[in-house]
């Protein structure tokens, strides 16, 4: 545990000497909910039926603002993975007396405290602000989402920082995978009416699992059947980028 907590220091220590990354982490999904949810909202010109309920876009707009607080935290922790190994770090570290797995769990430590941060945020300017209705007593479930795909986000983007040689390389691939993953998904709208090739893409992205789980926990929408296949699939895919990338922190030390 010893040797965790001090690679959680060390990035709790990294992150809060860079106001740009905390802005980032902290700020920008409330401007996605204000700006998105509000705009569209009113474009739209009230609520709008999904799945038997009526909502507000502002309220199926929440679930996918906290789960782009996980999902742009890890992006920007596993950026800073890249950058201790840019500058030498990372090959340092890769010699102290700790396993891989232990220094990928304490790397991710302290950027999961900044995504139920951001989430806590995000909630409560949701519900005291914008008049959304939540299901508190879920609460629990939420942040468990949280914490899991928060670190399956990191772990599958560590992969990329460990295996890119070139940080050109690296922005392109994790600027890819945020468009093609965020518009991909349920976070959005509801991909019910696409094209079904949409749906077959949006149905084997993690980052549905992620918003599904989340706007079931907050709001109740969805079937329960369809969300434990999510959320089994969802530790899946945490348990097995875990995997890669101790694999991919295996290489990179021969």
């Amino acid at each position: 545990m010893k040797t965790i907590a001090a690679i959680f220091y060390r990035d709790w220590r990294q992150r809060m000497t860079n106001a740009g990354f905390v802005f980032w982490d902290l700020l920008a999904p409330v401007a996605y909910l204000l700006l998105f949810g509000l705009g569209f909202e009113r474009m739209i010109g009230g609520g709008f039926v999904f799945e038997g309920r009526v909502l507000s876009y502002t309220a199926f707009l929440l679930p996918g603002v906290i789960a782009m607080v996980g999902f742009t935290v890890a992006l920007n922790a596993a950026w800073g993975f890249y950058m201790d190994k840019d500058s030498g770090i990372f090959h340092e570290l890769l010699t102290y007396p700790i396993t891989r797995a232990q220094l990928l769990i304490g790397k991710i430590g302290f950027n999961v405290l900044v995504a139920l941060a951001g989430s806590a945020i995000v909630v409560a300017l949701a519900v005291g602000a914008l008049d959304v209705r939540v299901r508190w007593e879920w609460l629990a479930f939420v942040a468990a989402v949280i914490v899991v795909a928060t670190a399956a986000w990191f772990f599958a983007f560590a992969v990329l920082a460990i295996e890119l040689r070139r940080m050109d390389s690296f922005n392109t691939a994790t600027s890819a995978a945020y468009i093609l993953l965020m518009f991909f998904s349920t976070m959005f709208y509801p991909v019910l009416d696409l094209p079904a090739w949409f749906r077959v893409a949006a149905h084997f992205n993690p980052l549905t699992w992620h918003v599904d789980l989340l706007r079931y926990a907050l709001l109740g929408t969805g079937s329960p059947a369809a969300l434990a296949w999510e959320a089994a699939a969802l530790a899946a895919f945490a348990l097995a980028m875990l995997a890669v990338g101790v694999r991919a922190l295996n290489r990179a030390d021969q």
